[in-house]
């Protein structure tokens, strides 16, 4: 590996020590970086300013190499755009970039008539007949270093326009209304609310959610428009701390659904739609470990409600209860299989849709309410990614759907119901003569410590050679997540083109924790499973290693949030088998935040992770993991980057600023970058974003050797 860095003699930033002392079951620690959480401190913010001048300054070589892949990233993007158009009511609505704007600008044109169901053609610099502008983000960001839309939502006569702005990066918006048809805006103004509020089918409500001291959703309100925020109607309050509180309408426009859940228990309560002030009706009762979720439909002129559900199914099954008795008889009309996770279900007036998944793949089936049938919708490649796209009408005769691959850009598709026929609408176009028969994409399997088989997915540029084949052992970059059941599924990067175009190979592992292979997956990376989600990944890395596609001095590991998590743990347990690690608000001191109810999301977060505070398994458990408490003075880490957010609300930014501190003392060469105005999605606007990633993907090249 051929370093790069400059040779200039650099001093990393000195972070004092200052005795903090905690005991839990009898264990005392010394947290001596623990003041770095105090955010308003000048001391602590001139800090997090040095940490970003010491990065700044050990990467200045970088400058012409960000430079091009930003160059490169924006030459394969098509600035000036248009999505396709989607139906509601009596509208197209859709979206446009355009050169030089950070931020989209939301649009629609009329409906040719009511029987219209082929979207426009739309092409940059081609008038839209009858285009309305409903929002532009760039007349709304201007002034703020920061900008994001929480809500956006047309009522159903097309007449108003709901939305919430953050321009603080901490995810807590201003809810605001506007007459499109004037572009007045309404008096209307809510601050303090979480994301996504909605309109009432008849206009007249907005239905949103605020949040407790903790950061949690907990509180659904009903404001009537026209009328002072301060009478608002309070909806639902959940007390319980570990459980989230979201609310949404049905497809039908029949009731308002009441989500309430944690990690491992849900339930869900209807409100009328018509009759918004009435008391929630309970679908099932809470229990303990169970989860679903309801949808309604109107079955042979019967109200029903299906519900995909977990009792005695771990992997889901779905059922049909009638809406005026959810509790009583009960229908099943997907039955349980195990590895097969049914994920979700879409209804609309004649049919569903199920999301499913099965060996690692996303699945999309069409299910008929007569026979109670699902019939699969068949894709070719062995890798891929589908999912239902904006489809808000109740009716509809097609389905919109997107698709993509590694290698092939993410595509829009309209289904057509009666027919089965797939028509393409628009694919994201990558300029710069990208074919996607250059790259080559496989799945691998790799074999954990207790012999459970891992897949790997991997993406490559087929002119460099067969990593591991003719092609011998290449420089990787291996991303990993494994929490929440989330999966990382195959797509297409603009930006990841700047890596594999210069011979470097992508992979994911979908470790355990995540929810590539059904439930089980999941609740084995979890709570006290926990470790097999980092020695997976450390099997995978060997594995790679092993069979010749990488070596160590080419291998960069890369994850985010909880992702940072495995990051952190990964280069504790195996520092010799990465060249570097890249680490994004990673949430690296968790047994510290775990342990404090205080901070936002915490006691919500104990369903996922333990409860160490009250029990000590959990909390030594805990700590002989998590990486902040188990930075090793024995080990040559890897060179590693953290990158951060001032304004994070879910992995605070003292949690990379103590672990970078903590590496520091044992000699690791790690690099703080910490943005002070955004918040855990990183910067805002979209040219921001390409340099932020331009900065990291250099220091990645720059670990590889591949630097130019």
């Amino acid at each position: 590996m051929t370093d790069t860095r400059d040779a200039a003699p650099v001093q990393p930033p000195h972070a004092d020590t200052r005795d903090h002392l905690r005991t839990h079951h009898g264990d005392e620690v010394n947290d001596r970086y623990e003041w770095l959480r105090a955010k308003d401190d000048a001391a602590v913010l001139a800090h997090l300013e040095a940490e970003n001048a010491y990065t700044d300054a050990r990467t200045t070589h970088l400058a012409g190499l960000r430079d091009r892949i930003f160059d490169e990233i924006k030459g394969r993007t098509l600035e000036t755009d248009l999505s396709v158009p989607t139906r509601r009511g009596s509208w197209w609505y859709y979206g446009r970039t355009v050169e030089g704007s950070e931020y989209g600008i939301q649009c629609r044109a009329p409906l040719a008539g009511d029987d219209d169901w082929t979207p426009p053609v739309l092409e940059p610099g081609v008038p839209v007949p009858g285009e309305q502008i409903i929002l532009d983000g760039n007349v709304e960001a201007e002034g703020h270093d920061f900008f994001s839309l929480g809500s956006f939502e047309v009522s159903t006569d097309g007449a108003l326009l709901l939305y919430g702005t953050d321009v603080e990066g901490d995810e807590r918006y201003t809810l605001r209304l506007r007459d499109i048809a004037s572009g007045k805006q309404l008096a209307d103004e809510i601050p303090g609310t979480f994301a996504g509020a909605s309109l009432s089918p008849d206009g007249r409500f907005v239905v949103y959610s605020t949040v407790d001291d903790a950061w949690r959703p907990d509180t659904v309100w009903l404001h009537e428009i026209g009328a002072d925020a301060a009478s608002d109607t309070r909806l639902f309050h959940e007390p319980d701390e570990r459980y989230w509180v979201g609310a949404g309408f049905t497809r039908s426009d029949r009731y308002l659904v009441i989500e309430v859940g944690s990690s491992i228990t849900s339930e869900e309560f209807l409100v009328p739609a018509d009759d918004l002030r009435a008391e929630p009706r309970s679908v099932w009762p809470r229990r303990e470990g169970v989860e679903y979720s309801v949808s309604h439909a109107v079955v042979g002129g019967e109200d029903v409600l299906y519900v995909l559900h977990n009792e005695d199914a771990v992997d889901f099954e779905l059922v049909r209860v009638r809406a005026s008795d959810p509790t009583g008889e009960r229908t099943v009309v997907i039955a349980h299989e195990s590895g097969r996770r049914l994920d979700g279900l879409s209804t609309f007036r004649d049919f569903a849709v199920v999301g499913y998944r099965r060996d690692g793949l996303q699945r999309l089936a069409l299910f008929d309410y007569a026979r109670s049938a699902m019939a699969e919708l068949e894709f070719a490649e062995p890798l891929y990614t589908v999912g239902m796209g904006g489809n808000p009408e109740w009716a509809p005769p097609v389905l919109r759907l997107g698709y993509g691959s590694f290698v092939t850009p993410g595509a829009v598709y309209d289904y057509v119901v009666a027919s089965g026929e797939l028509i393409l609408r628009k694919q994201q176009p990558v300029l710069g003569g990208y074919e996607s028969s250059d790259y080559a994409q496989e799945r691998l399997w790799a074999t954990a410590d207790d012999g459970t088989r891992i897949p790997v997915s991997l993406v490559w540029k087929r002119s460099f050679g067969t990593p591991g084949g003719d092609g011998g052992a290449r420089a990787l970059h291996l991303y990993g997540y494994g929490s929440y059941e989330h999966s990382i599924d195959p797509s297409m990067s603009v930006s990841r083109l700047s890596l594999l175009d210069r011979g470097v190979v992508f992979a994911v592992a979908h470790v355990r924790g995540g929810g590539e292979m059904g439930r089980r997956w999941y609740e084995e990376g979890k709570l006290l499973h926990k470790r097999n989600t980092f020695t997976d990944f450390v099997a995978v890395a060997r594995h790679l290693v092993d069979t010749g596609w990488t070596s160590p001095d080419r291998l960069v590991a890369e994850g985010g949030s909880a992702g940072g998590l495995l990051m952190g743990a990964v280069a504790n347990l195996a520092p010799e088998l990465f060249a570097g690690v890249l680490a994004a608000v990673p949430f690296v001191d968790a047994l510290t935040t775990i342990l404090d109810p205080s901070l936002p999301l915490t006691v919500i977060e104990w369903d996922e992770w333990g409860d160490p505070l009250h029990d000590a398994d959990v909390y030594a458990y805990m700590k002989s993991y998590s990486p902040y408490e188990n930075v090793r003075e024995d080990a040559a880490y890897p060179r590693i980057l953290a990158v951060t957010s001032l304004n994070d609300t879910r992995v605070l930014y003292v949690e990379p600023a103590k672990w970078v501190a903590r590496l520091r003392e044992v000699g690791a060469d790690a690099l703080l970058k910490c943005e002070m105005s955004a918040g855990h999605g990183g910067v805002s606007g979209r040219y921001n974003s390409w340099r932020e990633r331009a900065f990291e993907l250099a220091w990645l090249l720059d670990v590889v050797g591949l630097a130019d």
